[in-house]
């Protein structure tokens, strides 16, 4: 890499109110050669808004691999590019990772360039414990690989932070509470927009509420959702009776129980306990 190699800045910007811009975001934007932004259509508008004018390139999902060589030849070459996403800071649930990647394999300098992030932003705020959490990101579409995405997180102990679109947090919020059983969870909705909203109680609970309010159903969520009680071993248990509750809907209870013992690793005759008492509930 030759002494003229330009620099790739990784520039925040607000998820919605648009006094979260720093001056240093707007004077950096101001002075690159190029932004890369998830989505030129939204990104022109707010810039903008910004007095900023420079040469924008759509860097999404779909164009990542393609776009990516032609970045790369422009910093080599000594251009300054600023990578920005549709909100918040680039690269979480957002595309920039092979850009980043690739430009630092390469010895490039990438410079980051702090500011709002949706994730930290509600967990500021949520009251739930902050000293240790998880990042998801979206959950999948699919119900059962929904379910089975929420089970792999099962055992975390620190909070759990994931993103939803409105129209589908109740669904999400319930599928939670079956998977989870009853933990204490924060929906944070339209954050730093004139209808943010913090909603918290048990996971069903939440859901019912979210199904029952039209209002509730519109934007961009945060939920969030503490971890689980006592470590991994409880997050284990909660694994155990997932796989059992779907076995035992499907097969009669002894081969549910033998077939949960050897997927899980649980003891069969305290699953098999379980099994009775939640049948006889």
């Amino acid at each position: 890499m030759g002494e003229k190699a330009g620099v790739l800045y990784v520039v925040a910007t607000p998820i919605g109110n648009l006094g979260d811009m720093t001056p240093r975001a707007c004077k950096v934007l101001t002075d690159v050669d190029l932004i890369a932004c998830e989505d030129t259509r939204h990104s022109r508008p707010l810039l903008a808004h910004f007095g900023i004018d420079r040469p924008l390139a759509a860097y999404h999902e779909h164009n990542e691999q393609a776009q990516t060589p032609r970045l790369l030849e422009k910093l080599a070459g000594g251009a300054s590019i600023a990578l920005i996403s549709d909100a918040g800071t680039p690269l979480v649930s957002d595309p920039g990772y092979v850009l980043v990647q690739q430009a630092r394999s390469a010895g490039i300098v990438v410079v980051p360039v702090p500011g709002s992030s949706a994730p930290i932003c509600a967990l500021s705020a949520a009251g739930l414990p902050s000293d240790r959490f998880l990042f998801l990101g979206f959950p999948p579409r699919g119900e059962s690989a929904r379910r089975d995405w929420i089970g792999a997180a099962a055992a975390e102990p620190g909070t759990l932070i994931l993103f939803e679109a409105g129209r589908r947090a109740a669904v999400t919020l319930a599928d939670l509470a079956d998977v989870l059983g009853p933990r204490q969870a924060v929906l944070a909705r339209e954050l730093t927009k004139r209808f943010e909203t913090f909603l918290a109680g048990e996971l069903a609970t939440l859901a019912e509420q979210v199904r029952a309010d039209p209002q509730q159903q519109l934007g961009e969520c945060v939920i969030l959702v503490a971890g689980a009680r006592g470590g991994p071993d409880a997050g284990a248990e909660a694994e155990q009776q997932r796989v059992l509750d779907l076995l035992a809907a499907e097969l009669p209870l002894k081969q549910a129980v033998a077939l949960t013992a050897r997927i899980t690793g649980g003891n069969r005759n305290a699953l098999y306990r379980r099994a009775l008492a939640a049948r006889e509930a």
